[in-house]
């Protein structure tokens, strides 16, 4: 008894990392990014679509090989987007903060498998796969 008395503090810091890790897994929160190898899967096997939210110039600067570029602000009205709404759609831009935006947006538009790519395209291209410049 005498040892969590004198050590509540660390005890106390213990239990509130723990609970940190295991509050966004349990409660589905941050299940809206997936990492590059995640996102290849979903390409493989579920007929993913990827589309990479950068803005023109940045998407020809680079982008994952098969994205297609829809920018942000043409998201919504996007022919580009699959009709059936099952589909997984994994959206990426340079650093994956416009993507992860992109993704809310098209979860609330009935996407229920809208995702964005944790990293961006850096992170794509960390992972070494394959990735395309405009020429």
């Amino acid at each position: 008894m005498d040892f969590l008395i004198e050590n509540w503090l660390l005890i106390l810091l213990a239990l509130s990392s723990g609970a940190m890790l295991l509050v966004p897994a349990l409660s589905g929160v941050g299940g809206g990014k997936v990492s590059a190898p995640e996102a290849v899967r979903l390409i493989n096997r579920e007929k993913g679509v990827l589309i990479d939210v950068a803005e023109p110039a940045e998407y020809a600067a680079g982008h994952p090989v098969g994205a297609k570029n829809v920018p942000f602000g043409g998201l919504e009205t996007s022919k580009a987007l699959p009709s059936n709404k099952a589909t997984p759609v994994i959206l990426t831009c340079p650093s994956g903060a416009r993507a992860a935006r992109a993704a809310g947006l098209l979860r609330k538009q009935g996407y229920e498998k809208a995702v964005a790519l944790a990293g961006g395209n850096r992170a794509w291209g960390e992972a070494s796969l394959p990735v395309e410049k405009a020429a």
